[in-house]
């Protein structure tokens, strides 16, 4: 007898325990459940959209293959209005910028990589905008803009290729100095794996201009008999100490 009424002592205990504590434990199901829908909801969103951006990438490819500014811009904005969060956004900007500068149109390429540039901060092709802007930039004879969007980014791993392009920037500036830097640090790219061609970049600092003596001393240079500024040849060399040994030696025979 003391047995039984244990065994319903026990079975009243859980139904009171199921009564206090039983909605809780439903409610937690209920939603995890809900979590785990929600979750395998989003996923096949989230995969169903990277399909489609896929889809219209590939589109936006073939039209930029065959030189339709027009239908590629109509892929383009779809893309950019329904897809902005994917790489392929960013791709696309590329390729339309690449497609305006084939057609001439450089001011529509430059808009095309601003936008990228803003949008995509620090990614892999926003840097590769921010590149190919400033190449833009230097073909409009906007060498100072170009250089402020490249100044800061020495250390990252499109440093070197940004040193280049700086340096061709202050070229175009008449700024030698800062060009001779610029390259400099760009051949600073490791040899093992160059992002850039060292051979093309020595050739530009061969290329520029030598201080001549008078200016790494700080004295006027001479210019008698030369026909302009642009005409006098820079040189590195010391200058030219007048032989006077023949006095020397008809002083010897007295």
């Amino acid at each position: 007898m003391d047995e039984l009424l244990s065994e319903k002592e026990q079975i009243e205990a859980i139904r009171s325990w199921w009564r206090d504590n039983g909605r809780y434990i439903i409610s937690g199901v209920v939603i995890g459940v809900g979590l785990l829908i929600g979750w395998n909801y989003w996923n096949n969103q989230k995969a169903q959209s990277a399909l489609a951006a896929s889809g219209l990438y590939e589109s936006l490819v073939s039209e930029v293959a065959d030189g339709d500014t027009e239908a590629a811009g109509a892929i383009a904005a779809a893309l950019y209005e329904n897809h902005s969060s994917s790489v392929y956004a960013g791709q696309a900007r590329l390729a339309m910028a690449k497609l305006h500068m084939d057609k001439g149109r450089d001011q529509d390429a430059a808009n095309e990589l601003e936008a990228l540039v803003d949008a995509g901060g620090d990614s892999e092709a926003a840097m590769v905008g921010r590149m190919r802007l400033a190449k833009v930039l230097l073909y409009q004879e906007k060498a100072g803009e170009a250089i402020e969007l490249l100044q800061g980014y020495k250390d990252t791993a499109f440093g070197p290729r940004y040193s280049e392009a700086l340096g061709d920037a202050y070229v175009a500036l008449g700024q030698t100095d800062d060009a001779r830097e610029a390259y400099t640090l760009a051949l600073a790219d490791n040899p093992n794996a160059p992002t850039v061609n060292r051979t093309l970049v020595q050739m530009k600092i061969n290329d520029l201009p030598k201080e001549t003596t008078a200016a790494a001393t700080g004295e006027a240079p001479d210019t008698a008999g030369s026909g302009s500024p642009e005409d006098v040849t820079l040189q590195d060399e010391p200058p030219v100490v007048a032989d006077d040994e023949p006095e020397r030696e008809a002083e010897a025979d007295e």
